[in-house]
């Protein structure tokens, strides 16, 4: 597994980030014969390349969505009510989902990229970057907007570009 290099990464989005979303916008309308079984292999090749605990980007720039079962579990931790939870940490984005008031996130501990509530973390934050989701239809616009936060994702969307243009 390599450590992200932020800068790389960053430099490689701007050079690439055209042609993958063009990628992307294409392969959604009209899913890539195979897409559904290589997706899966294409994540476990993307998570021996890819060290989250050396990025944490997403925690930095992005915020996840808190569900109302989130909410319910993860102020019990903390010994607050869900509605006292939400009023210290979360407001309502123009969605009107409840999110993260700050970036970075405040449970990220920025030392070592780890997360404070980890194991009761938001249903978001344990599924993300949503790599191999079975309709890939389905998730396209996600992995379009997570290629500009999440090398994962990038190298994800750079290995089924090139194993469909290698066809």
């Amino acid at each position: 597994m390599l450590s992200v290099n932020l800068r790389s990464f960053k430099r490689k989005l701007s050079t690439n980030r055209k042609a993958f979303r063009k990628f992307i916008n294409t392969s959604e309308k009209q899913p890539p014969k195979g897409i559904t079984t290589l997706l899966p292999k294409m994540e476990k090749e993307v998570w021996n390349e890819v060290d989250c605990l050396s990025c944490a980007n997403c925690c930095k720039k992005m915020t996840p969505t808190f569900t109302k079962q989130d909410l319910k579990r993860i102020s019990a931790h903390f010994g607050q009510t869900p509605e006292e939870f939400r009023k210290q940490w979360l407001k309502k984005d123009s969605n009107k989902d409840l999110v993260n008031k700050k970036q970075p996130c405040q449970f990220l501990n920025l030392k070592d990229n780890k997360c404070s509530i980890y194991h009761i973390r938001p249903v978001d934050c344990a599924t993300f970057p949503h790599l191999s989701k079975k309709n890939w239809k389905l998730y396209a616009h996600v992995h379009k907007q997570n290629i500009d936060y999440c090398p994962a994702t990038f190298k994800l969307v750079e290995k089924m570009i090139s194993h469909y243009n290698a066809q």
